[in-house]
């Protein structure tokens, strides 16, 4: 009698003429570590590291001064920082700012993104214009419109002038103008970078869709609600959230234009934290402030990615 043998699977075949036991699969390939090591080792480096650094570091009295030693005092710190009332204002502040820059930020972006997605004359030029504030450094940013603002010589003044609406003000130095100031000067420096993100968004959603919905007699406004933003929903939640952590962590903007001023009426979170450590040289009390920050991106981060998962299950 002869017996008849399955042929054998290519892989199953490879496997074990490479000595795996059961022949399935194909050994893990190391060297493929050696690949990733040059992208891994900045991040392992200059993010992980540091962060890590931070949270030890607000375990304890950490002060500046060579002589001075440092002391593990426990959560000393973040009991200091529960009756901190200055601190909390910051936040306060903060989230004000975030909010305040956020919101406007996505509506205006929305509405630019939707019209440079029209079929214009001179659409690139516009495009190109419109990006113009992202090219800027943050410190270029605060600068120039720390001269637009300028009580005596801004344009901002001067235009009011001409107009005949007051003699003008001092717009960062006003107790009352200080930060709605500052929040338009966010809006205005974060809009390219929601608009781009937008409008990619808007050229992915199929042209069919809008004709079909246009010749069953649909208007631009149910052709909005029903066709372009249930495809552009998904982009629009995530560069809201990326904004709001951002907008939450801001510093180098604020603090060209007013450092914190008037009386802490712009005194963001991480100000607050850069004053106590480079001013008052309190490094453990500021780096617990770091860590309740990282803290409420990190809920801010876990509760948009839950949201997207039970959105999306894929």
């Amino acid at each position: 009698m002869t017996l008849v043998t399955a042929p054998k699977r290519p892989d199953e075949a490879a496997g074990r003429q490479a000595g795996k036991p059961g022949g399935r699969g194909r050994p893990p390939d190391h060297g493929a570590w050696f690949l990733v090591l040059p992208a891994l080792i900045p991040i392992l480096l200059l993010s992980a590291g540091p962060l890590l650094y931070g949270i030890a570091l607000a375990f304890t009295d950490a002060q500046s001064g060579r002589t001075r030693s440092t002391q593990w005092i426990g959560t000393l710190n973040f009991q200091d920082l529960l009756h901190d009332t200055l601190f909390w204002e910051s936040f306060r502040i903060g989230l004000l700012w975030a909010v305040g820059v956020t919101v406007p930020q996505f509506v205006l972006a929305l509405g630019l993104a939707l019209l440079l997605n029209q079929n214009l004359r001179f659409r690139w030029a516009a495009r190109a214009l419109a990006i113009v504030p992202w090219a800027m450094p943050e410190v270029v940013v605060g600068i120039m419109w720390r001269l637009v603002y300028h009580a005596d010589a801004g344009i901002l003044n001067e235009t009011l002038r001409d107009l005949g609406l007051g003699d003008g003000r001092d717009w960062l130095s006003g107790l009352a103008t200080a930060l709605p100031a500052v929040v338009l000067v966010g809006i205005w420096a974060g809009m390219p970078q929601t608009t781009v993100t937008l409008l990619a968004g808007l050229q992915h959603v199929p042209r069919e869709l809008h004709e079909a919905a246009a010749l069953d007699g649909a208007g631009a406004w149910r052709r909005f609600r029903t066709v372009t933003w249930p495809a552009l929903r998904p982009v629009a939640a995530a560069i809201t959230a990326l904004n709001l952590i951002w907008n939450l962590n801001a510093f180098a903007l604020v603090y060209v234009l007013t450092a914190g001023g008037p009386g802490g009426r712009t005194r963001l979170p991480m100000l607050f934290a850069y004053e106590e450590a480079f001013r008052y040289g309190q490094f453990g009390y500021a780096a617990a402030m770091g860590c309740v920050l990282v803290a409420v991106v990190s809920v801010l981060l876990a509760v948009h990615l839950v949201h997207r998962l039970k959105g999306d299950p894929r």
